[in-house]
């Protein structure tokens, strides 16, 4: 018997399924791996099942903002091939190996079963905003196809939203599918330093609040560099850039007089506040995604900050807080839930040691009702509970 399944396709990847399911054998699924350790561990033996072998583009048609491809395919490949016809994936996912410290090279796949979204979020939304078709095999070993290469209305259950951040617990891509669009003509970056955090997602609102094109803001706290860094950053035509960071100094103009940034400088700065950069080291410190309303962040992060040592900084406008705590216990998983309480927001440990992760609760726990509709649909579509059984919740 194999110690690892390597599909080659969805063929193979249905009939590696379907033996699992007949052995009662539970597998961990993976792409290149660059994500293993996000998530419960899964407890006792998992025979591996990666996807990596599964690659390459399936379908691309420029004219559309249409590209497929197989789970197995870097996020590299799609970016070069995207790159050639001025096109890019819309919601600039994030890269985990700088806070894993994996070397392989993230897949499309690993990017939809996670939801993996980066600061341009906050204009064009996540990867399941763009996600418009998928296919995947179920833990019955079934293949079922969802969506298509057009936009359209979903009546009953959507499969293609379903699956993406699943973390591979219903079922397996074996393709997917997603809009494109064109790369702005111009990007600039607008800058303060200075402010507290309050006062900086408070400008931060602001210019999200206006018409000025705004594709990313973020907070660096002084903790984190020598001074704190409010920033946001303007995409689109020549004419639409020019004029949003004049409009946007003038508006600005009470928290004082903003740094234009271009070129390398400002792409280099996002990519660190996309992959977490300011937080990765050391290793032994956990960190945690916060989610929650931009206006209730600086008072959350105050009551953390009463109770434990912490690094942060904010992404999607305060939306997004990354923490980064003391692995020490629960990783301050009580500290962190009790702030988060009654916020309608969620918080997820991104990185924890695997002890922990086993303890505690990764994702934000579901209330009763939402879990047991949780538990039926894992049923439904994977009843032996062969597919990352654990991963996210406990006994799902």
């Amino acid at each position: 018997m194999t110690d690892c399944y390597k599909p080659r396709d969805e063929c193979g990847l249905s009939s590696a399924i379907k033996d699992a399911a007949t052995a009662k054998m539970p597998l961990v699924v993976r792409g290149a791996g660059s994500k293993s350790a996000m998530g419960r561990p899964l407890g006792g033996y998992a025979m591996p099942l990666t996807t990596e072998r599964m690659r390459g583009v399936s379908l691309y048609e420029p004219t559309e903002l249409v590209i497929g491809a197989l789970p197995g395919t870097p996020v590299s490949e799609i970016d070069r091939m995207l790159a050639k016809h001025n096109h890019m994936l819309p919601f600039d996912p994030m890269d985990h190996r700088v806070l894993f410290g994996t070397s392989a090279e993230p897949t499309i796949g690993g990017i939809v079963a996670g939801n993996v979204s980066g600061p341009r979020r906050v204009a064009v939304g996540a990867c399941r905003d763009s996600l418009i078709g998928v296919r995947l095999v179920t833990g019955r070993g079934d293949i079922v196809k969802s969506g298509g290469r057009v936009m359209k209305n979903v009546t009953g259950l959507d499969l293609v939203k379903l699956n993406c951040g699943a973390w591979g617990t219903l079922g397996v891509l074996s393709e997917v599918i997603f809009k494109v669009l064109p790369k702005p003509a111009r990007s600039l970056s607008v800058g303060l330093g200075g402010m507290n955090d309050t006062t900086a997602i408070a400008a931060l609102t602001a210019a999200l609040g206006s018409s000025f094109a705004v594709s990313a803001a973020a907070h660096i706290p002084a903790s984190i560099g020598s001074d704190s860094t409010t920033i946001v950053r303007l995409e689109g035509s020549e004419g639409s850039v020019a004029y949003g960071s004049r409009e946007l100094a003038r508006l600005w103009c009470s928290f004082g007089l903003p740094d234009l940034i271009e070129g390398d400088e400002s792409a280099n700065f996002w990519l660190r506040i996309r992959d977490a950069h300011w937080l990765a080291q050391p290793m032994d410190r956990s960190i945690w995604r916060l989610s929650l309303a931009p206006s209730k962040a600086p008072h959350v992060l105050a009551d953390i900050r009463q109770k434990l040592g912490v690094r942060y900084f904010f992404d999607w406008g305060g939306g997004l807080v990354w923490l980064a705590v003391v692995d020490a216990d629960d990783a301050g998983a009580s500290v962190v839930r009790e702030a988060m309480a009654n916020t309608g927001g969620h918080a997820t440990l991104v990185r924890a040691s695997s002890e922990i992760r086993r303890r505690i609760d990764v994702f934000e726990p579901l209330p009763p009702a939402v879990l047991k509709l949780t538990q039926e649909i894992k049923k439904s579509f994977d009843p032996d509970r062969v597919l990352n059984f654990g991963r996210m919740y406990a006994g799902i």
